[in-house]
């Protein structure tokens, strides 16, 4: 397959159950492309494997690929990724009166709140993160 190339799933047209099984459904398929579905800016948008577990009430747990798009416009409540100090991190963004703090998703990790004498950028908005389950 070619780099870049478009990837093509076959969709499902049914809902899945994660609790008690129900009767089955008549279930219609059709080709997709994951790309499409995806990413909504293929030019501003990158991937990114996240390390540790400070975004965990997230949903975003180490090893999940994160696919972060730089059109996006970052709004208060929305998981980004900053680079600080030139140090990518992925967190939520809040901003209340005009001041800026990354939060973690992890009580067992401190919220970021930047010092005037450090450097912070947001990078990017996560759109997905992208799970492998063991096989």
């Amino acid at each position: 397959m070619a780099a870049g190339a478009p990837v093509h799933v076959t969709e499902l047209v049914a809902t899945v159950r994660a609790g008690f099984p129900s009767p089955a459904e008549d279930l219609g398929a059709q080709r997709i492309d994951l790309t499409a579905k995806l990413i909504q800016h293929p030019q501003a948008t990158f991937l990114m494997k996240a390390r540790g577990d400070s975004m965990r009430d997230a949903g975003i747990f180490d090893g999940d690929v994160l696919v972060v798009d730089r059109a996006v416009q970052a709004r208060s409540g929305h998981v980004v990724i900053a680079v600080i100090d030139g140090e990518f991190v992925c967190k939520t963004l809040s901003i209340r009166a005009g001041r800026m703090k990354l939060k973690a998703a992890n009580p067992g990790h401190p919220d970021i709140v930047p010092r005037e004498s450090q450097t912070v950028e947001v990078w990017g908005v996560v759109t997905a993160a992208i799970k492998q389950m063991p096989t």
